[in-house]
């Protein structure tokens, strides 16, 4: 759910690299867009990004790793660890998520947008968000277990796997508008609504 633009500044081998693999998603959302997920295929990605077939492999295992592999949660994680530790873990969820958000609209919005709508539009990689969605908490529960200095628990658990279905509700909403709401908007109402579940 990022961009390669969040990436710190390397060396030139580094940048080449990250040069390369922008063009290689770059082209992938265009051929998906014109002509469907399922009708490309990994030839005409790297055709069309002017790289060879074993090429595109070394940056995307797969043709869903075009769209669904991202730095964003890493640098989700690296946010919250920056947290304070006597700050609530919701709380700084939302923070965290809302500079990475800050950050990544910015630079690389549609991109952005387009990945999303890929993945909900497209029943192959819808089938496969629950993974990515599990992965995701997975991570953040472990960011907020290191900022607080202690073990993962079920506690950091459970709010980090309901903070990140709230993300991807928003995500999914967003979409569904037709990309026409801010989504830090969405995610700010999809965070108020976890703490107004318990409203009778």
């Amino acid at each position: 759910m990022t961009t390669d633009q969040t990436r710190p500044a390397g060396g030139l081998r580094e940048q080449r690299k990250a040069r390369t693999r922008r063009a290689i998603r770059e082209h992938a959302l265009r051929l998906f867009l014109a002509q469907g997920y399922d009708e490309t295929t990994v030839e005409e990605i790297a055709a069309a990004a002017g790289v060879s077939h074993m090429t595109f492999f070394r940056y995307f295992p797969t043709k869903e790793a075009v769209v669904e592999d991202d730095d964003y949660d890493p640098l989700i994680a690296a946010l919250v660890r920056e947290r304070p530790a006597g700050e609530d873990p919701v709380t700084a969820l939302r923070t965290a998520l809302r500079t990475g958000l800050d950050a990544v609209l910015a630079s690389d919005r549609d991109a952005l947008y387009t990945r999303t709508r890929l993945i909900v539009t497209t029943p192959a990689l819808r089938a496969r968000q629950w993974l990515n969605t599990d992965a995701t908490g997975s991570l953040l529960a472990g960011a907020l277990a290191e900022r607080e200095g202690v073990r993962v628990d079920l506690r950091l658990r459970v709010i980090a796997a309901a903070t990140t279905a709230a993300l991807v509700t928003a995500l999914n909403a967003w979409v569904d508008g037709g990309g026409a709401r801010d989504l830090r908007d969405l995610v700010d109402e999809a965070f108020a609504a976890l703490g107004s579940g318990q409203r009778s």
